[in-house]
């Protein structure tokens, strides 16, 4: 039975063949363009993970700010202080952190051979690594053993490392920041880098070791990140626990800030999803015009074919067998259009290949770029939106066809 209905849907269009080819071209176009539409939104969702993972994608900051509300005898406007005290307390109070890192931050003249330049100068923990997702291109990380020994080690972002080595390997030399000695034993792979971001131009020093460029009593901040999923606890745990350490109101905002990247992405992530189906929701009205095509060449095909369908009706045929025999047929061009728009689709993101997006803002961001990527989701999206669009499209006229009076269709000329 299925192999008659594809055998009289393949003579049916081959009857008007030059109408049956630019209609599949209609369809093949518009699930080309469905395809390439979400291919796209992937993209760039794709696009928005790239530059969160380069920063850290679980990474959460706590900084110390001023308190902006009274809170029993304590009055508003006192600067909140972390200390060492406070890593230990989160580390208590939410055992699920992996990692934590103390920060401390300032500007310094950096100086080798005769070259001069400000760069930051940040003394963190070993663990920032993790944190920040740093990759080493040269040599190694800070350490614990260079951390509890205060030693005078320094690791160079790839932008300082050029402008104070010009490129030649700067392993094993010393720096003097501030006058202050440094053995760099590494250096970063760079980073994404906006224009006015100093990401690439820090000089990392051990947290301990920072005590000979500035007072590092106090923690210019913690950094952390977090196995479980539920960030919202976690930032309510550290305030709540922050809070009574340093007494200050928990719905004060202004007394500690959270940066947590977790969040940020979800927020992103809620915006790729309105891209994702906004631009579904256009390919799909491209892909209905296809369908109006399919469903007029149908209709005219009923009414050029009407004695026939008396005949089929006269012999036996029952409605459902008229029905499924012209819904064959759309189905069978709907089939076709979708093969060739689904290669259309693999030649034009192969061809187009990288679509410039955070790179136009940020140095070393080409991971951040769109890539229209067709991947096995997109074309499972795809080929449910063409199937409706050609049942719907093929429907109508094979209801009409099936519908029709045997009798009248017989005296139709």
């Amino acid at each position: 039975m299925k192999k008659d209905l594809l055998q009289q849907a393949y003579a049916a269009m081959r009857h008007d063949m030059r109408r049956t080819v630019l209609t599949i071209l209609g369809m093949a176009w518009g699930i080309a363009t469905v395809v390439l539409l979400l291919a796209y939104g992937s993209g760039f969702g794709n696009a928005i993970h790239a530059i969160f993972d380069s920063f850290g994608s679980k990474a959460v900051g706590v900084f110390p700010g001023r308190t902006s509300q009274q809170d029993g005898g304590n009055k508003a406007g006192v600067a909140v202080r972390f200390t060492k005290r406070d890593v230990e307390l989160l580390r208590n109070v939410a055992p699920l952190i992996q990692h934590i890192s103390r920060e401390s931050d300032m500007q310094a003249t950096v100086l080798y051979g005769p070259r001069s330049f400000s760069f930051p100068i940040v003394g963190i923990d070993p663990s920032i690594l993790d944190i920040w997702n740093l990759q080493v291109d040269q040599g190694r990380f800070l350490n614990e053993e260079d951390d509890n020994s205060h030693g005078h080690y320094a690791v160079l972002g790839s932008e300082a490392q050029e402008k104070l080595f010009s490129g030649v390997s700067p392993l094993g030399e010393s720096i003097r920041v501030n006058g202050v000695s440094f053995q760099i034993v590494g250096v970063l792979h760079p980073r994404m880098q906006e224009a006015d971001n100093d990401n690439n131009r820090v000089v990392y020093i051990p947290y301990s070791a920072m005590d000979v460029l500035q007072d590092n009593y106090y923690l210019g901040g913690i950094w952390l990140d977090f196995s479980g999923l539920d960030h919202d606890q976690l930032t309510k745990t550290i305030r709540t626990s922050l809070a009574m350490e340093h007494g200050f109101k928990v719905e004060d905002q202004r007394a500690v800030f959270i940066f947590d990247a977790q969040k940020q992405l979800s927020q992103f992530g809620i915006i790729t999803l309105g891209l994702k189906i906004l631009l579904g929701f256009v390919g799909t009205i491209t892909l209905g015009i296809g369908g109006i095509g399919l469903m007029n060449i149908m209709l005219v095909s009923v009414t050029q074919r009407t004695r026939e369908i008396g005949v089929e009706k006269a012999l036996g045929a029952r409605k459902k067998d008229i029905l499924f025999q012209f819904l064959a047929e759309a189905m069978v061009i709907t089939g076709i259009g979708g093969i060739l728009g689904i290669l259309l689709s693999y030649a034009v993101s192969l061809s187009v290949g990288r679509l410039t997006f955070y790179s136009a803002l940020a140095k070393h961001a080409e991971a951040a770029d769109i890539r229209l990527v067709v991947a096995p989701q997109t074309l499972l999206i795809a080929t449910v939106i063409l199937t409706l669009v050609g049942i719907c499209s093929g429907m109508i006229p094979a209801m009409r066809a099936a519908n029709l009076d045997p009798i009248e269709a017989l005296r139709y000329e």
